[in-house]
């Protein structure tokens, strides 16, 4: 009965331990990490994002999905000007999902791409 009860504690703690180190992991990871807004680029912040995840198979000369091209400031600044961009890329209500057959982009590259609208969408 007393190896039972030591295997019971043995394991009580364990589990015990191990999401603690989880949680406390997850917290020390989310505090690491972090998503600069602060004047956005176009050349060096936004065009890159667009690059590897709007042109690389649609919205180019070659495959102007939706009559859309994307390598250039001009082609994103029109997306902008529409309305649309910003409603495609957070998948909202209404707007059809963009990356189209791929993964959402993430929270900080849709915040990064949010923050240059709202600092203007500036060509720089």
């Amino acid at each position: 009965m007393q190896k039972k009860l030591k295997i019971a504690i043995f394991l009580t703690a364990s589990v015990g331990a191990f999401f603690s180190c989880t949680k406390d992991n997850a917290a020390s990871q989310n505090a690491n990490t972090s998503c600069n807004t602060e004047n956005m680029s176009f050349s060096k912040d936004i065009q890159p994002i667009v690059s590897a995840n709007c042109t690389a198979s649609c919205h180019n000369a070659a495959n102007p999905t939706g009559n859309r091209i994307f390598t250039s400031y001009s082609g994103v600044a029109n997306a902008v000007d529409n309305g649309k961009l910003i409603g495609v890329i957070s998948h909202s209500p209404g707007y059809t999902p963009m990356p189209q057959g791929g993964a959402k982009l993430s929270d900080c590259n849709i915040s990064k791409i949010k923050a240059w609208v709202d600092q203007g969408a500036l060509d720089n």
